[in-house]
């Protein structure tokens, strides 16, 4: 069998000196700043392309352009992308710009690329080139095979957050040997480098590997045969990368080793849309990129032909307060700028969901393609509101990039212990919940497959069961006792829940059952970057159930919205993550939940440094971007967050956006009351200049409880607009507005608030 990488054959040649004269088709209907990055093509070249501007048809002209001109063979080009839907997009568009399939060049993800190499030199690595790539979840079996034998407690250390922090090891291109102590001694009790080493071992043993390993494994091979890296710098003439910004350090390593030769290397990307550090993206490394090639050539995409002068100017407005840019600014194309970005103020998160709710409720009537309207949320749990919103209003809708709501298995378990609570006899919910959290009835103990051996036999429900076989031998007394304990909780719940408000009674329920317990320790032990959204989304399933009267009707009311089904070919609202959204657009986009927390959240305000906030601050700047017509920003001041209402405070972000690109609006009237929201300098926290100067601010955000509200006749209020009153816990304040016995408030110690006049007096 021939060696496909053997370039000693008669057929790989220098590439021809001479190139094709005169102005070619592909690039004549290119503006000046794409055509010079196409035709640019000695030496290395960062290609700055801001959103909008043309990014993918200035890469795959490029490429054509250099095949065109007689720059290189195609064997000698190596594109890289990150999904394979880019590397097919760009192969067609190449086709069809040079009028002929092109083979032969290297095309495709990292992970195929490097692949690729691999094979060809697996024995320098210990393994065949018929290696086996293991999925996640071979690598977590593997992984507690290793623990166990170990005497690692992969309950303390979950074997799920070890893999993560051995994978963000192999990002940056560590393989055991280079793991510094300090790092390794951080988790598993101190032996996860240990840990590492006998999972690479075993891994070659298997002649295995992880995707993490393609990367590292081309890089061992580089350093162990410096010949084998000589061949490849040899071939790429040219090396093409798409969403540079996108890159780990393992993946940077890699591309400035083969490009060291030729340098004539061309990154495609976007500092300012840099939004993936969580899975090991440093934006560093476009940042530097001038630096790593000395000479380089720089070249800035700003016509943006996508969104109107309003949506670029507050984007432009907002990523200017980071510091970690190369900078550029967004230039418009379209002229339509009538329509500025909206920020609007509510009351509340359901008010907010009913304000987008009917916003597009209204654009539909008016014509408007539902799958040209989406909803970008900053985390998964805000999902909730609008799910319901859409089909309150019989609006379809799919979420992006995750489950619906009541699909999560955490929701889809505390909903479980309803079911049960609500109907004992619920043998399949029964199931779901008896060991989650753990108690004893796992795969080891064999207790629920006993349990369930005796419903089927005696014909009973697995309650049933469980009542008979505590008091019986068959299963262990520890089991007993556990099933026992749980029993009694079945029955308290059961007892308490037609005199409990329905938010009282399932978190009572999850954290008297532990549930809520295991899922707060899962955030705890590691670093898994799901565990916390498991978190929140429990806490929101709390805090939306103050709206139904009865447990029953609660669950009704999920059934219902679970059998909800959709034509697939129906246009749909796009409800999604800002995370998820980045290279999409849509000609209306609603950004809900901007307040301190929530966006930024409350990790990257927490986090020393600026790294964090500036990453979520590109977020905003991607999530505006996402809109060609509208875009809508909305805040509430006030969430209720497991059971507690939270005052809230606007994004430091909305404070930043350029007043002449916005309209303020709301309820609260943010841009028509003296006592209205004017920026985040008066509030807590800290306050970012254009200047990148910060100002700490010592004041913290207050967390009330819910409301005590006692009801009375509307007509015994006897306060009206404008007078002076005072709040045991807030001070005095003025009445802004009345709606019945509900007041709005101007505190001069606590800020506006809305409270019930009971609690109030004048002055």
């Amino acid at each position: 069998m021939n060696d496909p990488f053997d370039f000693s054959d008669d057929t790989y040649e220098p590439a021809p000196t001479t190139t094709v004269q005169g102005p070619r088709p592909y690039v004549t209907e290119l503006n000046p700043e794409q055509r010079m990055a196409v035709e640019v093509t000695d030496g290395p070249v960062l290609v700055l392309a801001g959103a909008g501007t043309g990014k993918t048809r200035v890469l795959t002209t490029r490429l054509a352009h250099i095949m065109d001109q007689g720059l290189a063979y195609a064997g000698e080009i190596m594109a890289v992308t990150f999904t394979n839907k880019a590397a097919l997009e760009m192969k067609e568009r190449v086709a069809g710009i040079l009028g002929r399939p092109i083979e032969g060049w290297w095309l495709g993800t990292f992970h195929a690329l490097a692949a690729r190499m691999v094979r060809a030199h697996a024995e320098v690595v210990g393994l065949t080139s018929n290696f086996t790539i293991i999925d996640t979840d071979d690598q977590i079996r593997l992984l507690k095979q290793i623990m166990e034998a170990e005497f690692i407690d992969e309950k303390k250390n979950p074997a799920r957050n070890l893999m993560g922090v051995i994978q963000r090891w192999k990002d940056r291109g560590l393989t055991p040997d280079k793991v510094s102590p300090s790092e390794g001694a951080a988790y598993a009790d101190g032996s996860a480098s240990k840990i590492y080493k006998i999972y690479q071992e075993r891994l070659r043993l298997n002649n295995a590997c992880d995707f993490g390993d393609l990367l590292l494994h081309v890089l061992t091979i580089f350093a162990e045969q410096p010949q084998i890296l000589e061949q490849y710098q040899r071939r790429f003439r040219y090396i093409l990368v798409d969403e540079y910004q996108d890159t780990n350090v393992s993946q940077y390593l890699w591309l400035r080793l083969l490009a060291k030769q030729h340098k004539n290397i061309c990154c495609v990307g976007d500092d300012d849309q840099s939004i993936y550090s969580w899975r090991g993206a440093e934006v560093a490394n476009i940042l530097k990129f001038e630096k790593d090639f000395p000479g380089a050539k720089v070249i800035r995409l700003e016509r943006n032909y996508r969104s109107t002068a309003h949506i670029l100017g507050a984007a432009s407005g907002l990523i200017s307060y980071n510091e970690d840019r190369l900078g550029k600014t967004l230039q418009p194309q379209i002229k339509d700028d009538a329509i500025k970005v909206r920020v609007e103020s509510l009351w509340d998160g359901e008010q907010e969901a009913r304000f987008v709710g009917d916003e597009i409720d209204a654009l539909q009537s008016k014509g408007e393609n539902l799958d040209e309207i989406a909803i970008l949320v900053r985390a998964g749990f805000q999902t909730r509101e609008f799910e319901e919103r859409m089909i309150t209003l019989g609006i379809p809708y799919k979420v992006v990039g995750g489950l619906r709501f009541y699909e999560r298995e955490e929701i889809r378990d505390a909903i479980a212990y309803l079911r049960v609570v609500n109907q004992v006899s619920d043998s399949l919910a029964m199931e779901r919940i008896l060991n989650k959290p753990a108690r004893g009835f796992g795969n080891k103990t064999k207790g629920l497959q006993t349990l369930l051996e005796y419903a089927r036999t005696a014909q009973v429900s697995l309650y049933q069961a469980a009542c008979t076989l505590v008091e019986t031998d068959e299963l262990s007394a520890k089991a007993r006792s556990s099933l026992r304990d749980f029993l009694m909780q079945l029955d308290t719940w059961r007892s308490v829940k037609d005199g409990l408000e329905l938010d009282d009674l399932v978190g009572q329920i999850l954290d008297e059952s532990g549930y809520m317990d295991w899922r707060l320790n899962e955030v705890k032990k590691g670093k898994d970057v799901k565990a916390q959204g498991r978190v929140d989304n429990l806490k929101e399933l709390v805090s939306g159930l103050e709206e139904f009267e009865s447990l029953e009707e609660f669950l009704e009311h999920v059934s219902l919205v679970m059998d909800v089904k959709d034509n697939a070919n129906d246009p749909k609202v796009t409800i999604m993550t800002l995370h998820a959204a980045k290279g999409l657009e849509f000609d209306t986009v609603f950004l809900p939940g901007w307040e301190e927390g929530t966006f930024p959240n409350q990790r990257a305000l927490d986090e020393s440094g600026n790294s964090a906030l500036e990453e979520e601050r590109r977020l905003g700047y991607v999530g505006i971007t996402r809109a060609r017509k509208r875009s809508t920003i909305s805040y509430a001041l006030r969430r209720r967050i497991y059971g507690q209402y939270s005052d809230m405070l606007p994004s430091r972000f909305v404070d930043e956006l350029p007043e002449q690109h916005i309209n303020k609006g709301g309820e609260t009237g943010t841009s028509a009351s003296d006592f209205a929201y004017n920026g985040f300098q008066g509030h807590g926290g800290q306050h970012f200049t254009y200047q990148g100067k910060r100002e700490t601010r010592p004041e913290k955000l207050v967390t009330i409880e819910a409301y005590d509200v006692k009801i009375r006749d509307e007509a015994d209020t006897g306060f009206r607009k404008g007078d002076p009153v005072h709040h045991a816990k807030f001070g005095n304040g003025v009445v802004l507005n009345v709606d019945g016995n509900k007041l709005d408030i101007a505190f001069s110690k606590g800020g506006r608030k809305k409270v019930m006049d009971s609690f109030v007096e004048k002055i």
